[in-house]
């Protein structure tokens, strides 16, 4: 059998409904900004494999790194044993995230770093024996598939089977530079009737909400309030750290700082999977105690696994290297001046940015995953060019390493997109 044909007898994809679900494309390899099919036909990965690959897939300085790791110390349990690899990144992690983050808890994806995030700030409250059970989340919010991590999402279609076994969350609206005052006040009604544990929010940009952005200044304010009652703050930075919105981390914009940081994608750059919480050492300190009980009983087989720890080790060094950070601050400005060249065309509505994610609205309307949804898909591979559409929103958020050659390929293909027929066809 091919594999396709494997495929189709053996697989289950996710976000996946099989049944109504194009053609799914064979690759074979991947390098630099490319991926490769089946027929060596290449495609620029313009969203760096779901923000992942960013210093490009199959890097061989990482490679290099991982390959001298496999050699000594492959798998060991993480509990009652440490390790080189982990302790250096523990440290590596300590020197670019924002003040006041002091312990890392290693896990496996951006779902069980948030749901440990979460876990986190109910018990937390729980610790301190303080009647604090429910927590406070954006509208619109993607944090991850698992219970924890779905209950305080707020995109229906992946929650609608489970609602019911959700923990207690309460939503207020994102920040649109008009409703700040609405909000806070919100969150000082909520919090009088129902004292809140903690507050997860995507800093600066709502990923799988179509990359939806919001100011620095608002989400400050909103921050500082849930700080004052000491309502424990979760940033989820499995979408926008490790140099995405301009700077480390999104939340290095914002004077007030998280209690908990929730880390994935870019910290592994797409080569091995790996999450990491971590968290200030007030949160640290309501679990040490003589009381085993109040330790965080959460743990997962590959924990700190070597391999990934060497991978994110040089992973780090390549995000604060200065060829880089060049390269972000060129990204950065290749994207301002496309955002200027299209933003008066026709068929877009609005467009936004933060750092090197790229966003516009197209001024036509579908559904999220309509046919439309797929043939805008399909229209950008033919074009030898990965773009995922999430809805009429198109987004870049491509390799730091890309070089402008491979920018505008990017460009010209959404220009093309503008300017074809496609748009004016029905869902």
């Amino acid at each position: 059998m091919s594999i396709l044909e494997k495929d189709k007898k053996y697989i289950w994809h996710p976000l996946t409904q099989h049944k109504k679900k194009q053609e799914i494309l064979p690759i074979k390899k991947a390098k630099g900004v490319f991926l490769y099919d089946e027929n060596d036909k290449s495609y620029v990965d313009g969203i760096s494999s779901w923000y992942t690959a960013v210093y490009g897939h199959c890097n061989d300085f990482i490679i290099e790194a991982v390959k001298t790791q496999m050699e000594t110390l492959d798998q060991v349990v993480f509990t009652g044993f440490t390790h080189e690899p982990a302790a250096k990144l523990a440290e590596a992690l300590m020197e670019i995230l924002p003040e006041g983050q002091q312990k890392v808890f290693f896990n496996d994806n951006g779902s069980t770093s948030t749901e440990i995030g979460i876990k986190m700030a109910l018990q937390y409250h729980y610790n301190l024996g303080k009647d604090r059970k429910t927590m406070l989340a954006f509208e619109e919010g993607f944090h991850g598939d698992t219970f924890g991590a779905m209950s305080v999402s707020g995109l229906s279609v992946y929650n609608g089977a489970f609602e019911d076994h959700f923990i207690k969350v309460k939503r207020i609206p994102v920040p649109n530079g008009k409703n700040t005052d609405e909000i806070l006040q919100k969150i000082k009604d909520i919090h009088k009737e129902t004292p809140l544990a903690g507050f997860i929010y995507e800093p600066l940009v709502q990923g799988a909400a179509a990359m939806k952005m919001h100011d620095k200044k608002d989400l400050d304010q909103i921050l500082s309030l849930c700080k004052s009652l000491d309502i424990v703050l979760v940033a989820d930075e499995v979408m926008t750290g490790f140099g995405k919105t301009g700077s480390y981390f999104a939340s290095d914009f914002m004077e007030t700082k998280p209690d908990v940081m929730c880390l994935s994608k870019a910290l592994t750059a797409g080569l091995l999977p790996m999450g990491a919480t971590t968290c200030s050492q007030k949160i640290y300190d309501a679990f040490y105690d003589d009381e085993i009980a109040k330790g965080l009983f959460h743990g997962h087989t590959y924990t700190a696994n070597p391999l990934a720890c060497t991978t994110a080790l040089a992973a780090i060094q390549l995000l604060t290297s200065k060829t880089i950070q060049e390269n972000i601050e060129k990204v950065i400005k290749s994207h301002n001046a496309f955002g200027l060249h299209i933003k008066t065309h026709a068929k877009v509505k609005s467009v936004r940015q933060q750092g090197v994610i790229f966003a516009f609205e197209l001024d036509v309307e579908f559904s999220r995953y309509g046919n439309m949804r797929d043939k805008i898909y399909q229209f950008f591979m033919n074009e030898g060019v990965y773009l995922r559409p999430l809805g009429n929103t198109i987004y870049i958020l491509a390799p730091y390493i890309i070089e402008e050659k491979e920018l505008l390929k990017i460009y010209n293909s959404i220009e093309k997109l503008l300017n074809s027929d496609l748009l004016n066809r029905s869902d």
